[in-house]
This record gives structure tokens, C-alpha cells and sequence, in this order.
């Protein structure tokens, strides 16, 4: 049967950066399958026109009269047609394939008069192309429902009037009036009105998010309550969801490493085919016999069913939120021993945050808040934000000191109306001879020290706070048998701390980007596949060098386009449900190729001692493979999620005002 075409694409094509998002068939050019699951209604038309000739033969039942037989042999040329095509296709590539075997099987029973089991083997052959069609049509909705999520239409007003045209014709400047309700189609910053956008399609953030003037927005977002005006800053392909549909149409044109075995697979038993029938005809010199060793062997379901299952990996992948960039690496998730992950951004959220407070007796928490506040209100640093924003949410607001003095890397000296505050680390108040108690606790994460007039006031604690879905994802990674390791440049405190929460199996910190680059050749070079997670510049390099890289979606651009997977959104849990559909497809895919074999295997046997017919030889073969492909067809993503996605689907109209 023919088998979907994922061919290798080495260059990607570049496209205009205007040009509109259409879904694709693996050849590159639109599927005239690929409508939702209609039916090509000539194939339909052919499987029916071979029926009827198969059932005039059985009623005329007189394969000795010159004219039935010449209406069969007609019926069956014309009917499979398709299969003779194909057949011929591949003698001029000179490629053994299953629709070959089947043409010589077919022209077989003809020559012997069979021509009922003739018309019989090509109805089965067509039925089963149909079926198979309809079911790898389903692998090909990820791209289809993805390029739906964009608006194709826009109002522009030019020249004091209003008109309908392409978002095609929006350039990057341009003003778009986003309605509520409305899908934004393009990239840009709001540079008017007030309302809250549903952004889970990018960042995969469960609650809208609050825009205002002067924020991003994205293309293929929904924005929910008030009208925003939005400048444009990247239309079509240059968008966001523009590159991550481009990822996805990528994917699927790859070929995994496996396909390549199936393939080569295919072939042999294919050869094993012939091979078979040609010794027992040798032996047995039964030509019926013989004719059903060719048609029992199939190895359509390994041909078929590999690509099938791939394809089927990356859509449920990308419909999870993860988009994985090939089948090669869909492959290689499947046979990973090492996650490797970075801490800012991916374990945590990569903001500071106050996190505790511990006193000195008779100083309460808002004194010592209004303090550091005082102190740290001229302060950029990302500490001094954390303790503002703490005093913020406490109702305390910072007093503009007279005198400040900051000393990079050790903390700051403050004057208001003649009262000095430090705030800093130990060492910075030490120098400055604030007396410490040796009774006080202080915790294992960042600590800032505050102290007035020279006395010691208290601690703020401070730390990059966890990612509330970090735990259970190690715990779920580590239970799939996957050995769990912290790569991180900050401190070791601070790294075993965050280890230790996180109940990682090893932790490698205070690292540079060329020690994290050392740390994955290393594995590598010891044979371990490894999964480098990261979302920052630094871990670029460790990205690419690792057996699979993982960049979050909120990272940078340079992460996301150095890894090989990208998390739409920072859900560790879709990198745990990415690496189980991986495991999925590789074991499903290894079930066709047993199965394939061992039904091959037992019907040669049988088709050789003379117990299969033809016709059983046929129903086997047919059966056989949608048996495999429909394994592989559980992969897909389900049905009903996709309808209900695209019923969920407006179909919203923009206005654009031509600066």
C-alpha cells in the first residue's frame, strides 16, 4: 500500500514574510486528501466499479468463456490502475515495494484465469488505500488547526475609508484594532486601550493576562474584554505562532532514523516474499499456492505504520504544547537515560521574592520593611525590586533617603533625616562594625542584612522562587527511570538548596556556559542520551550539544532556536508527557514491526502447504495491515479534542488604521 512521503527536507523553504499560512501534504504542495476526512470520491467510484465486476464474475461463474474472462482482465486493468502505476513507479526507481508484489500477484491470477481472486485482491488493495488515506489524514490536522488559530481577514482604513483585504496586505507599522473577542493577528505592542488577552496558545499561561500601552501581545491570542490598538511589529511567518507553525510543518516533512529501517524492512520481506513463492513453486508446483505466498506477505504496516505513528507523536505533542522540530528527535526522546536542567527560568520563576523574615527582638517586620524600603528605593537591582515589592504588598511605601551609597556586590548606605541604614551581606555590615548575634538564624538561601544606626534589626530572606509544577515533574522523571541533574551558575548554597526541594539525583553548580558545554560532552561522550532544558543565552551551547535540547517557550530567542523541542509556555510537566508519548510511539512502532513479522512468517507457512487460498491470502494481508496502521493510528491526536478546538474558533475581523 502506498505509505505517507515524509521525505527529508534539508533546506528549509524561506517564505515570504507576507505570505499566508496554508496546510501542506508531505510533498509540499496542498493534500487533495487532506480536506478534514473527506473521501476522494474517484477512488470511492473505482472500489465500487470493482465490486460490480467482481460480483458479475461470481454470477456468471465461467471463467472458460472467452468474453467473461476478457471483461475481467478489463475490469481489473482498468480498476487497479492505480496499483500498475505505482508498480511501475517503482521498477523505473528500482525499489521493491509492496504494490509491486501485489501488481504480480494480480497479473498472476489473471494469467491462470483466476480472475474473480484478481478483481477480489485489487478491491481489497483500493479498499485499504482508502482506509489507510483516511487515517493519516488524521496526523495531518496539527498544522491545519494551528494556521486556523490565525485571523485571514482584516478592515484597513486608508484614505478616510474602510475596506476589507488580506492580513497579507497589514505591513509592519501599521495600527490593528483588535475588537473584544477578536483573535490579534499579528505581533506588536499596544500602544492604546485596556483589556486581558488569553495567551495559552504562546505562553501556555491557564489565566488572560492584563495589557496595557507599551505591552507585547501575539499573534494567534484571543483578547477578551476592552478594544486594544496595537503596533505592528511582525506579520505572518515572522511571528511567534507563525515560527512555531513553521517548527511543526518541519516535523512533519522529517523522517526519523527508524523510518529509515522500516523502509529497508519493507524491502526485505518483500524479497523473502518472492523468495518464498518462487521455492514453493519449485516444490510444489502449485501455482495457486504460489500466487498466495505473494499476496499474504505484507509489510504495509511497517511501511505505512512507522510514519503514521511519527507523524502522529508530533501532533499530539504539539497539541500538548510541545513542539518537537523532527521525527529524529521524537526517536531520541524515546531512548533518553539524562535530564539535564537548568535552575533560572526553568526550576524557578527567575524573579527574586521575599520569601521570609526573621527579626531581632522587639523590631517588628513593618519597621524593618521600612527600612530596607528607605534604603533600597534608589536601587535597580534585582534584590532592591524584591524588597520593594514586598513592602508594596505590605502597604509600605520607601522614603527618598538624602544620601545613598551603594557598593556593587556588598550592599548600601542610606541617610534619611539623619538616620543611617546598611542594608547588604554579612560581611558589608561587619565592615561597617554592626554588631551580629551570634544566636540569630539565618537561612540557606540569599540573605540581606539590615541594620539602623549601627544596630542589628534582622534578615530578609530572599530567593528565586520555585516553580510550583518543578517538584512533581522530577519526581514523575525520576520514576520513569531517568537520572535527574541541577546545571546552574549560581552559587552551591543556593543550588543544593534548590536540589534538595526538588529531590534532583545530582547537582553542578557555579558553572559558566563553556563548564555546562563540558558537563553535556562529557555524557555524551560516555554514550548517555541526554536532554539539556534550558531557557537563557548561557545555555545555548548545551542546547545544541546535547542528544536533545529543550528550550522553554518564554526563554530567549537564541534558546528557543537552538533547541530541538520547545515548551510552548515554562509547564515542565509537557516536557514529562512529551517524553511518554515518545516512549508510546517508539513501542507501538516496534509492535508492528513483531507483528508484521510473525503474521508474514505463519501465512508464507500457511500459503505454502496449500492451506490459505488467494482470496484468504488477500483478506489476511489487508487485515494485517490496518491492524498496524491503526496502532499506530492511537498516537493521533483524539478527535473530539480537535472539533472541539475548532469550534471553539472565531472567526474574527481586525480593523487597521494605516499610520
Amino acid at each position: 500500500m502506498s505509505q505517507p512521503q515524509l521525505t527529508q527536507t534539508e533546506t528549509a523553504r524561506q517564505p515570504d514574510e507576507h505570505e499566508e499560512l496554508v496546510p501542506v501534504g508531505h510533498d509540499g504542495h496542498e493534500d487533495e486528501h487532506d480536506h478534514g476526512h473527506a473521501v476522494n470520491w474517484r477512488e470511492i467510484n473505482r472500489v465500487l466499479f470493482v465490486a460490480a465486476a467482481a460480483a458479475a464474475i461470481w454470477f456468471l461463474g465461467d471463467a472458460r468463456n472467452p468474453y467473461v474472462t476478457g471483461i475481467g482482465v478489463i475490469c481489473t486493468l482498468v480498476g487497479g490502475f492505480p496499483i500498475f502505476r505505482e508498480a511501475y513507479e517503482n521498477i523505473v526507481q528500482r525499489r521493491m515495494t509492496m504494490e509491486l508484489s501485489m501488481a504480480i500477484a494480480i497479473v498472476a491470477a489473471l494469467a491462470i484465469r483466476e480472475i474473480f481472486t484478481a478483481l477480489v485482491i485489487t478491491l481489497f488493495v483500493l479498499a485499504a488505500e482508502i482506509l489507510e488515506g483516511l487515517t493519516v489524514s488524521r496526523g495531518r490536522t496539527a498544522i491545519r488547526h494551528l494556521v486556523g488559530l490565525l485571523p485571514t481577514t482584516a478592515t484597513v482604513r486608508r484614505n478616510e475609508s474602510w475596506r476589507d483585504v488580506e492580513t497579507s496586505e497589514i505591513s509592519v507599522g501599521d495600527i490593528v484594532l483588535v475588537k473584544p473577542g477578536a483573535r490579534i493577528p499579528v505581533d506588536g505592542v499596544v500602544v492604546g486601550g485596556h483589556s486581558f488577552v488569553d495567551q495559552a496558545t504562546i505562553t501556555g499561561e491557564s489565566m488572560p493576562t492584563e495589557k496595557s500601552r507599551g505591552m507585547s501581545v501575539y499573534a494567534g491570542t484571543i483578547n477578551q474584554s476592552g478594544a486594544l490598538e496595537v503596533r505592528v511589529d511582525c506579520i505572518g511567518r515572522d511571528t511567534t505562532f507563525g515560527k512555531i507553525i513553521d517548527a511543526v510543518e518541519r516535523a512533519e516533512k522529517s523522517r526519523a532514523p527508524i523510518q529509515g529501517i522500516a523502509d529497508r524492512l519493507a524491502g526485505y520481506l518483500v524479497y523473502f516474499a518472492l523468495g518464498a513463492a518462487a521455492l514453493t513453486f519449485l516444490i510444489t508446483h502449485n501455482v495457486r499456492s504460489t500466487i498466495s505466498v505473494v499476496i499474504v506477505a505484507g509489510a504495509c504496516g511497517i511501511a505505512a505504520g512507522t510514519p503514521l505513528a511519527i507523524l502522529g507523536g508530533i501532533g499530539r505533542s504539539a497539541q500538548l504544547g510541545s513542539i518537537i522540530k523532527g521525527g529524529l528527535y521524537l526517536e531520541s526522546l524515546a531512548t533518553i537515560d539524562t535530564i539535564l536542567l537548568d535552575k533560572t527560568g526553568t526550576l524557578t520563576y527567575g524573579t527574586l521574592e521575599v520569601v521570609d523574615v526573621h527579626l531581632v527582638e522587639g523590631i517588628s517586620t513593618s519597621v524593618l520593611l521600612q527600612a530596607a524600603a528607605t534604603a533600597e528605593s534608589r536601587s535597580e537591582h534585582p534584590v532592591a525590586t524584591a524588597i520593594l515589592k514586598k513592602a508594596s504588598s505590605m502597604g509600605i511605601s520607601g522614603e527618598e533617603p538624602e544620601q545613598f551609597d551603594y557598593t556593587p556586590g556588598k550592599g548600601i548606605v542610606a541617610t534619611r533625616r539623619g538616620v543611617e541604614t546598611i542594608v547588604g551581606n554579612r560581611l558589608f555590615l561587619e565592615g561597617h562594625r554592626v554588631v551580629l548575634p551570634a544566636s540569630a538564624i539565618f537561612q540557606t538561601d540569599s540573605e540581606v542584612f539590615v541594620a539602623q544606626d549601627g544596630q542589628f534589626m534582622g534578615t530578609l530572606v530572599v530567593a528565586d522562587m520555585l516553580r510550583p509544577e518543578a517538584t512533581k515533574a522530577i519526581q514523575d522523571l525520576k520514576s520513569m527511570g531517568l537520572k535527574t541533574v541541577l546545571l546552574t551558575g549560581d552559587s552551591k548554597t543556593v543550588a543544593e538548596d534548590i536540589g534538595r526541594k526538588l529531590g534532583v539525583d545530582e547537582i553542578a553548580a557555579e558553572l559558566l556556559p563553556e563548564d555546562k558545554l563540558e558537563f553535556v560532552g562529557r555524557l555524551t561522550k560516555a554514550r548517555h542520551n541526554v536532554v539539556m532544558v534550558g531557557d537563557g543565552i548561557n545555555d545555548a551551547p548545551a542546547l545544541m550539544k546535547a542528544t536533545v535540547g529543550v528550550a522553554m517557550g518564554a526563554g530567549t530567542d537564541v534558546a528557543r532556536e537552538s533547541a530541538n523541542v520547545v515548551l510552548i509556555g515554562n509547564d515542565l510537566a509537557k516536557l514529562v508527557e512529551t517524553l511518554v508519548i515518545a516512549r508510546r510511539c517508539r513501542r507501538t512502532i516496534l509492535q508492528n514491526f513483531v507483528g508484521t513479522l510473525v503474521v508474514d512468517s505463519i501465512g508464507v507457512g500457511l500459503a505454502a502447504f496449500g492451506f490459505l487460498n488467494p482470496l484468504l491470502a488477500a483478506f489476511i494481508h489487508v487485515s494485517s495491515e490496518l491492524t498496524f496502521i491503526l496502532n499506530s493510528a492511537r498516537l493521533l491526536p483524539p478527535v473530539s479534542s480537535t472539533n472541539k478546538l475548532v469550534r471553539g474558533l472565531l472567526s474574527p475581523s481586525a480593523v487597521v488604521t494605516q499610520k
